[in-house]
């Protein structure tokens, strides 16, 4: 064979050999790329194209199955092409509802990068194309990096709104809701079952949509009932203005509505239980404002109703409280303000009480006692009969004493504890000592000091002694002695109601001028105590027996 022929048939044999490896090459190469779903927009990958039968997707190219992925709601693919197109295509759910009609639409689209929408009927299916205005003539490139960051941020925000536990919603300028997050849109599930929450635009969660306030910042309570459930549930409402609509936040606000419910209930159980006190309650606020009164309170002032609910400052109520003359009128006004200033120091530290006798004959106690967090308390208690009753009850004591020093025997009286509780002007002049002048109580051991220093030794004050300090029953008996001047004295002594024991000293001759000689001068005449009025007018009975 010739050179020639053996070059040919090796240059033939390579070339097959290379052909047969780039065949397998290729083969294994398409094995390893991932198999991309077959599909009737392959041919054009760059257009966004859907087609739908009635609201099942059938078929999508590849940048339309990228734009159904940016939405994160757990939703069928009409519903999140719904959530995608309504806030650039207003009612763009009802439009497409007449494609079977009218065969085509064409829709433009508004906002920062406007689209547009071309729908068209064919064979029973609704083939969906979306032009963006910057495709038409010119490319937009975008390098990988810039994307990826723009891709994660976007992740991040999306998953940040989707896990905040309040709710966040978008309304058009039309009032319809434009955009919401999950936590609206798992609510809007719960509420109005979960096919309405998927159709778009969402329903309104609340009765009406709610206006931006006149100051930002500011919240509104709204209530949402459930189905489900037996009691309302409350949101803080917050509306912010923008360009297009308006931005609302919901903020759940069932622990703050219940604590505000405890709190009236609380109150209202104090103004039921303040309501049956016959004492004035009026307590003030930090600021001196007034934040709470009773009905005891209006009877004891005479201030109205309307004026006590509209507040007044604790000046304010003082200087009506004068124009009333439900105070005592005061002499300088001046000095009345500053007094008022005293009486608010005091009652915020809680040492304020005074007696007010005011002109129509009425006497108050008024009382201030301070309150937590700044807050002050006044009570208005009437005690116009306690202090008639006092007044008559010190009246009948001075009738009482009077009787008493008016009888010429010496009285005393001693308690079942042997004190010397009573005694008379006869027995300050016969024994030279007046109790009332000294220090202290005056036992029976004391008393009979003075009994012996005043007259000669007799065992008849022992007796006494062991006497009134017996606690046995006993029996009234009479004794003898003499006084250092020689004359007889007889002293008696009877038990009285309550253990107490009566001593009468009764001169059996009478010495004016020696009873003189011995008084010691500066004596006061004894007064009764007012708590042994029972043993004055027992004592009076006893005398008028003898």
């Amino acid at each position: 064979m010739p050179i020639s022929w053996t070059i040919a048939f090796v240059l033939i044999a390579t070339s097959v050999v290379a052909a047969f490896t780039a065949i397998l090459f290729l083969a294994a190469l398409q094995s390893r790329q991932r198999p991309r779903p077959i599909s009737l927009f392959t041919a054009t990958p760059e257009e966004t194209v859907f087609l739908f039968d009635a609201d099942v997707l059938v078929d999508a190219s590849d940048s339309a199955r990228d734009f159904l992925a940016a939405v994160s709601v757990p939703a069928a693919p009409w519903g999140r092409l719904c959530t995608l197109l309504a806030p650039h295509f207003p009612g763009f759910e009802a439009q497409m509802a007449r494609l079977g009609d009218i065969r085509r639409l064409v829709l433009s689209g508004s906002g920062d990068h406007p689209m547009t929408l071309l729908a068209e009927w064919r064979s029973g299916l609704a083939r969906i194309t979306l032009t963006r205005h910057h495709d038409e003539g010119r490319t937009l490139s975008v390098d990988r990096l810039s994307y990826q960051a723009l891709d994660q941020e976007l992740l991040g925000l999306r998953g940040t709104l989707d896990t905040a536990p309040l709710l966040v919603w978008r309304e058009g300028q039309g009032g319809a809701v434009t955009w919401a997050n999950r936590a609206y849109i798992t609510l809007t599930a719960a509420h109005d079952g979960q096919d309405r929450a998927e159709t778009w635009p969402l329903p309104h969660l609340f009765d009406t949509g709610f206006a931006p306030l006149a100051e930002p910042g500011k919240s509104r309570r709204a209530k949402l009932q459930l189905p489900d459930e037996k009691k309302p549930s409350w949101f803080d409402c917050y509306c912010f203005p923008e360009a297009d609509g308006t931005l609302h936040f919901a903020l759940p606000a069932d622990a703050t509505v219940q604590a505000e419910l405890a709190l009236r209930e609380f109150i209202q159980t104090l103004t039921k239980t303040f309501a049956h006190l016959p004492i004035g309650l009026a307590i003030f606020d930090r600021q001196r404002q007034l934040a709470l009164f009773n009905p005891a309170l209006i009877d004891l002032t005479g201030l109205g109703p309307e004026f006590l609910s509209a507040r007044p400052t604790l000046f304010t109520f003082l200087d009506r409280l004068r124009e009333e003359q439900r105070m005592p009128e005061p002499k300088n006004y001046k000095l009345w303000r500053q007094q008022m200033a005293a009486l608010e120091r005091a009652a915020s530290s809680g040492q304020y009480e005074e007696i007010w006798s005011l002109p129509s004959g009425q006497t108050y106690r008024v009382t201030g006692r301070p309150h937590p967090d700044g807050a002050m308390a006044l009570l208005l208690e009437d005690i116009s009969a306690e202090m008639s009753l006092t007044r008559r009850f010190r009246a009948e004591l001075e009738v009482g004493q009077s009787v008493i020093d008016s009888l010429s025997d010496a009285i005393a009286v001693f308690s079942p504890a042997g004190v010397l509780v009573l005694s008379n002007a006869a027995y300050t002049r016969l024994w030279g000592v007046d109790p009332c002048s000294t220090v202290g109580e005056i036992g029976i051991g004391e008393a009979a000091r003075y009994w012996v220093q005043g007259s000669q030794p007799s065992a008849v004050w022992a007796k006494a002694r062991d006497y009134i300090g017996a606690m046995a029953e006993r029996a009234a008996w009479t004794g003898e002695v003499f006084l250092l001047d020689g004359r007889q004295l007889s002293c008696r002594l009877a038990p009285i109601q309550g253990g107490s024991t009566l001593v009468s000293f009764c001169l059996t001759e009478a010495a004016p001028a020696v009873l003189a000689g011995r008084r010691k001068p500066g004596l006061r005449r004894p007064r009764i105590p007012a708590s042994h009025l029972a043993g004055a007018l027992a004592l009076v009975e006893r005398s008028e027996s003898l």
